[in-house]
């Protein structure tokens, strides 16, 4: 296991390496960039002195040189005006939208992004595996019709008509305040335990609405695949023999049927994050989707390239964790074993 995990943990290395390269040459695909569009509306209002400013900062950030070269610089690979001053260096870049670095940008938007994920895909599980395995022992019961009306009525209302929904029913039942993470009276304070238990109190409309979609297909398609494994063989031979039918669901069919749902833990981070930005939008989220968003909007390079590399490492990281945890779950899964013949 612990060679799987190295050699595993190595090979993300030039993974990540062509991601950076393929997002960065999605980047620079727009023609023109941000401090392109600010040099064409100086140039019309006559500023002079400022469109020498932002010459110096196309120098600066070496947006006037080679696309091979600024990508290498970008990745800390190749000296720029300031040596090595990449990623690999913990240099993320400048935002010019914002005018500061990407750190102080998404530096408060990360921790919450990763805490509302985390939130979501527990509650996805947590909700969908008791609803998915009920439907599936208890087929074309009025307990299966019911939630299969719940699932498709949560896949058809869409995501930010049933967040403002909730919003207005905690607002006027529970005294939450509307949009946020957490009372405005906490944006600017520190740590402290009453802030902790705002931010836990406004995860919960965000969490359900982020999560209802995904937990509506993730029923349907754990009930369809234990349902399969139910009718096997292997299940009507331990029936036969006596075996209890809690502990033969347990240690037989049901752990088939999760490995769909393991094997989704690297899709399921990235998407919530790439899902949720018009939810973020309405409910006035402080993640990194709005940001995303509208660095796109604004040709802010050094942002939007760093938010989908951030993205890519959820996906590789994902996609290690669902492999690991599909290795432990089946036995039938070596991880870089050889086949006994």
């Amino acid at each position: 296991m612990l060679a799987y995990i190295i050699r595993r943990t190595l090979a993300m290395i030039p993974t990540l390496a062509v991601i950076s390269f393929l997002i960065f040459v999605v980047i620079q695909l727009p023609p023109g960039d941000y401090l392109s569009n600010q040099i064409a509306e100086l140039r019309s209002s006559g500023e002079a002195a400022s469109i020498a400013k932002v010459e110096f900062l196309r120098k600066e950030f070496s947006l006037d040189r080679p696309f091979l070269e600024r990508y290498l610089i970008w990745v800390g690979a190749w000296p720029g005006p300031h040596g090595f001053d990449g990623l690999l260096q913990g240099n993320w870049g400048w935002s010019f939208e914002y005018d500061k670095p990407v750190a102080d940008v998404v530096g408060p938007t990360l921790p919450l992004t990763i805490i509302l994920n985390l939130a979501t895909v527990l509650f996805v599980y947590v909700v969908s595996f008791p609803i998915g395995i009920y439907s599936a022992t208890r087929q074309y019961s009025w307990g299966d019709y019911g939630f299969t009306l719940i699932g498709y009525i949560g896949l058809a209302v869409p995501n930010f008509l049933f967040g403002l929904i909730l919003l207005y029913l905690a607002n006027r039942w529970f005294g939450l305040s509307i949009g946020g993470l957490m009372d405005p009276r906490y944006v600017d304070a520190p740590w402290s335990w009453a802030k902790a238990m705002s931010i836990l109190g406004h995860l919960i409309v965000p969490t359900i609405v982020i999560g209802t979609a995904g937990t509506a297909g993730m029923i349907r398609r754990l009930r369809a695949n234990l349902l399969d494994e139910i009718h096997r063989q292997y299940v009507v031979t331990a029936r036969a023999k006596g075996l209890s039918e809690r502990k033969l669901l347990v240690k037989y069919p049901l752990r088939m049927a999760l490995n769909p749902f393991i094997a989704d833990i690297g899709h399921l981070l990235p998407s919530l994050v790439s899902g949720s930005v018009i939810v973020s939008v309405v409910l006035n989220l402080p993640t990194v989707g709005p940001v995303l968003l509208d660095a796109l909007r604004s040709l802010d390079q050094f942002l939007a390239a760093f938010i989908l590399m951030f993205v890519a490492l959820l996906t590789v990281v994902g996609m290690l964790i669902s492999d690991l945890l599909l290795g432990v779950l089946d036995p039938r899964i070596r991880l870089g074993g050889k086949v006994r013949k």
